[in-house]
Formats: structure tokens, sequence, C-alpha cells
């Protein structure tokens, strides 16, 4: 199907002031519009994809946000409103006393025609989870799939509607959702209990939730995929990595628990006694990441990609996109590879002299973590793409096994390879603050992650708490990071030098 986008905007012209209409149709651009913010005492502006503009040279007053406010429905416990028959949403900010003293107005469209890209998944009756970033697409391509099924599958469809963003505001639901049913829900802390009712009382083929987000509900999405009812929904985060380091939803790819192994059987893993092992099946059997309307990689076995990044394997996730003739291509494989926490020190080479700036090339490392622990240490270098760029090339100990020839290559022409135990962003800040020559040295970083590990499996067992040696910041950060893994409290305290972690049970 080819796209249409409908967007009913001149319903939401009707709802602002005439003042900041009139500049808006001025303006034209009404399908690049995103939202129109309006706060008091300051000039109201119009997003659009590319850019913001100013509508009015004239402050925005308490008359402007009323006047809108009595043109829309109620606003409800999330402070969202919306526009009876359309998919517009209205959210509030609100003063101290709860006057409303800001509003955000954001266009929302019907988009038929966006799932041809996932189409055969939801095809295969199979439970699908949507990942992106926010304004990616997740709630408009979970629309479509809703009038997928239920029209052109003819399944029993239920939509779990928190905030009327699905299926638009009032009583009767927005025709983009065809024939699926919608239940609202009257406050988002009871979204768990409506989808558990959805189940129960109207017997649905199919419910189709957006922004599972808290551990009730996920609690609620595995009852319902074990009733044999196909579950599609979103969730917060971009990835399956950061499903995964998510200690509320972990358990929608079926959860994440610490197993100590036998000597024997941690030898023959070559591993530590501890390992992360996944807890249970997957809510959802497939996972889709969402990186534009025509692009997504996406996991079809959720299980065995979980289990492949725990054991710290590479696992493919296939890479969609559609042409412009509207065909799927298979672009590529992109490796996703997360190893468990491990803090054991590897044999590294010597570091690079000293300089400024320092070209990093990742092989076998997420090279998106390896940005983020270079941004928040502040260090002075560049990821690069190629080998040839590179001033030092970091890996894990899984791929230097293997000497594949990029390995070779930087050995024989000189370039420091720096070798990892485990993809963790741990290791990365370990081995950064090597390479840097700054706050500690691994062996020290290691004795006392190893020591914060010790303690969590003694509160684990016991109960009281354990206080560990003084540390810098630097080391502390790793240690809370570690007890955060592993669900327990930590807290420092003292002074410095003294200060320190005490974890225990929260």
């Amino acid at each position: 199907m080819q796209k249409v986008i409908t967007d009913e905007l001149d319903a939401l012209l009707e709802a602002l002031p005439p003042h900041i209409v009139e500049p808006l149709q001025q303006l034209g651009r009404r399908d690049k519009l995103l939202e129109v913010v309006m706060d008091l005492g300051r000039l109201p502006e119009a997003r659009y994809i590319d850019q913001e503009v100013a509508l009015s040279q004239r402050e925005v007053t308490q008359e402007d946000l009323d006047y809108v406010s009595s043109h829309i429905g109620a606003f409800s416990d999330d402070n969202r409103a919306g526009i009876e028959r359309t998919l517009h949403r209205i959210s509030a900010i609100r003063n101290r006393e709860g006057k409303i003293v800001g509003l955000t107005c954001r266009v929302g469209r019907a988009v038929y025609g966006t799932i041809r890209i996932i189409e055969d998944l939801i095809r295969t009756g199979k439970s699908l989870l949507l990942l992106g970033r926010p304004g990616v697409g997740k709630t408009t391509m979970l629309r479509e799939v809703a009038r997928v099924l239920a029209d052109e599958m003819k399944k029993r469809v239920i939509i779990v509607d928190t905030s009327n963003e699905i299926a638009g505001d009032g009583d009767i639901p927005h025709p983009a959702i065809g024939h699926a049913r919608r239940m609202q829900v009257p406050t988002p802390r009871m979204q768990h209990a409506v989808m558990i009712e959805a189940v129960e009382n109207h017997m649905p083929e199919v419910i189709v939730i957006d922004e599972i987000g808290t551990e009730l509900e996920a609690v609620a999405a595995r009852t319902i995929a074990e009733r044999g009812v196909q579950l599609v929904g979103t969730a917060h985060g971009n990835t399956l990595e950061n499903l995964m380091m998510n200690p509320t939803l972990c358990d929608l790819i079926g959860g994440i628990q610490t197993v100590t192994l036998g000597d024997e059987e941690a030898r023959r893993r070559g591993t530590q006694k501890s390992v992360l092992e996944r807890k249970a099946p997957p809510t959802f059997s497939m996972l889709v990441e969402i990186q534009s309307w025509e692009k997504v990689a996406l996991h079809s076995d959720v299980a065995v990609v979980v289990d492949a990044i725990l054991r710290g394997q590479a696992s493919p996730a296939e890479v969609r996109s559609l042409d412009e003739k509207g065909e799927v291509k298979v672009e590529e494989k992109a490796n996703h590879v997360l190893a468990p926490p491990s803090w054991e020190a590897a044999p590294r080479k010597a570091p690079p002299p000293d300089g400024k700036l320092r070209r990093l090339y990742p092989f076998g490392i997420s090279r998106s973590r390896l940005l983020d622990v270079v941004r928040d240490m502040q260090l002075p270098a560049e990821v690069v793409d190629s080998l040839r760029e590179a001033d030092v090339l970091i890996t894990s100990k899984n791929y230097y096994r293997k000497r594949p020839p990029s390995l070779r290559a930087a050995e024989s022409s000189g370039v420091p390879v720096y070798v990892l135990r485990s993809n963790t962003q741990t290791q990365l800040e370990q081995c950064l603050s090597e390479l840097y020559g700054i706050e500690s040295s691994p062996h020290a970083v290691t004795s006392a992650l190893q020591e914060a590990e010790e303690a969590i499996r003694e509160v684990m067992t016991h109960e009281g708490a354990v206080e560990l040696a003084p540390q810098n910041a630097y080391v502390r950060r790793l240690q809370h990071r570690l007890a955060e893994r592993y669900h327990v409290t930590s807290q420092s305290t003292g002074r410095e030098p003294y200060r320190r972690v005490r974890i225990f049970k929260g």
C-alpha cells in the first residue's frame, strides 16, 4: 500500500487563538508542522521538522491558555488532552497550584501503509515489541498494525489506549484503527489492570498496547502472552541492549538473573563462576528497533538473541529499509554484542605514546557505547570507521581469540590493540582510563569491583549491609553501577579521602 497521511489539522487550528492561527496559515508547510508551543509570558512557537518559528510578537497570556483549554477535551491525570475524533495531543504544564502555565499542542497524523516493512512479522501471529526514540513513529506504526490485523486479517483486536494517542480523544475511536476496538484507561496507573480486563472480558485474539513502562505493566504483558493472545506493543528504549539493562522492563525479553556455575562448568565456558542467564521465555518473541519510518532492525527470535548476547557472542539483527518504489530491501546484518558483566583484567598491549587526540577503532565492540563513554569521560578521542584511520584498536577477548584479518593487520602495522574481557561500559571506562593515564590503574579498578561483587553476593544472601574500602569518585561510580545491575541498593558515605560505598538491600 502506498503511504497516505491524514492529519485533520483544521480541527487543531480551531482550538488555537486567532492571533496564533493567522501566522500559521501564512507560513503554510502544514505537512511539516510537529507542534505549537504556548508558554505563559513567552512568544508562541511553531515547531517544524527542520526549524522553530515565533508566531507572534505578542506574549502568551492566561486568556490564550484558557481559550485552548475550553476548545479541547478534559485533561487526564497525565496532563494530556485531545480533540474529539482526531489524533492531536495537547499536554499541559502546571504551576505548584495546579494552574496551567504552558501547553504543547502536538499534531497527530494517521499514516496508512507504514507497516509494509514489517507486515510479514505481524501476520505470523507472534507477539511483537516495537522500540525507538521518541517521535520516530512507534505509535503511528502501532495504530496501523491494529488496523491491518482487524480489517485485513479479520482478527478480534483490542487496543488499550492509555492517553488516547492510538485512537484519539472522545468516545468514538478514530477511523485509523479500522474495526479494532478500543478500551480507554481512566488513569495511567491503571493501565496494567485494563490490560488484564481486556483479556478476561472481551476474548481478544490480539491486544495492542502503547508505552509499556512499569513493572506491573510488564507482568500484565506476560500474563497476556501466557494466555495465548498475540501482543503488539511499544516500550521505552531504542535498542534491545537498552531493554536488557532496564531492570523494570527486562522481563519483556525473558528477564536476567545471576547464576553461579560450578568450577568445571566455569572452566568449560571460559567464564567467571557468576554469569548472567535468561530467566524465562520472553514475553515478546520478536522485537523491532525502529530507526525511521523507512528503516528498521529486527530480531525474529528474541530468546536466541538474548542468550547469545549474554554469552558475549555477536547476534545479527536484520536491517530492512524501503526503497523509492516501496519495496522492502534487506540491507545488511548489524551485530549487537553485549557481554555479561565480568571485570577480570585481560592482557593488553602497551598504551600508545601520549597525545592530545586518539582515533579509536572498535572491532566487535559496541560503537554507540564507546561513543557514550568517550563523551561521559570528556576524552579527546574520535571513534573512526576503519583501521586505516585508527591510532588504537579496541576489541573483545572473544574476537581476539579468533585472530581475524583486521586484528592481524593492526598488529603487523604497529597499531596498539586493547583487548577487553567483555563489551561493557565498565570495561571500556577501565580501558580508556589506562589509555589516557587517568584516575585509577586497571588493577586497582578490578580489585575494587571484585570487592563490590563479593559484597553484593553477601547482602543478597544475608541481611545487613557491607561497607567497601574507600575509593575515588570514578571507582565509586563503577561500584554503584554494579550494585544497580544486581538490583541492590548502594550509597556513598564518609568524607574524602575516606569516602566509600555502602551496599545493602533496599
